[in-house]
């Protein structure tokens, strides 16, 4: 099971936004800081979510996935696989999408500081830019 820790960030001083993904895989660690376009903070989470899963199609196809994310309404709508937001709905359909090439996908919300190193990450993707 490969397990994943995504954060997003934006900094509306410089509207910059970004995407921090932590893949834990037996003893294998990876760091990905993504530069996204800036849009709000929970958008970010879900583009952390993508890029993630994008990642994992690529390096490790047809494992399980594990997700953890300390955004409380990411985790819900991948969860539950609905939502009434429109602005997160196309978001949604992408990650379904993308998580249909692997057996499983779970996700959890955790605390922030449980999910330091994909915050650390995303700030990075954001100063990257």
């Amino acid at each position: 099971m490969i397990q994943i820790y995504t954060d997003g960030a934006t900094n509306v001083n410089t509207e910059k936004s970004g995407a921090g993904i932590y893949i834990k895989f037996g003893e294998q660690k990876l760091e990905y800081a993504v530069p996204l376009p800036y849009m709000s903070n929970h958008e970010a989470e879900f583009h952390a979510i993508i890029e993630a899963l994008k990642i994992c199609k690529t390096s490790f196809p047809g494992q399980i996935l594990s997700f953890r994310t300390d955004s409380k309404v990411a985790a819900e709508v991948v969860d539950k696989g609905r939502t009434k937001n429109r602005q997160f709905l196309p978001l949604l359909e992408i990650i379904q999408a993308e998580a249909a090439a692997f057996p499983f996908l779970f996700i959890k919300w955790i605390p922030e500081r449980k999910n330091s190193k994909a915050d650390q990450l995303a700030r990075a993707a954001i100063y990257q830019q």
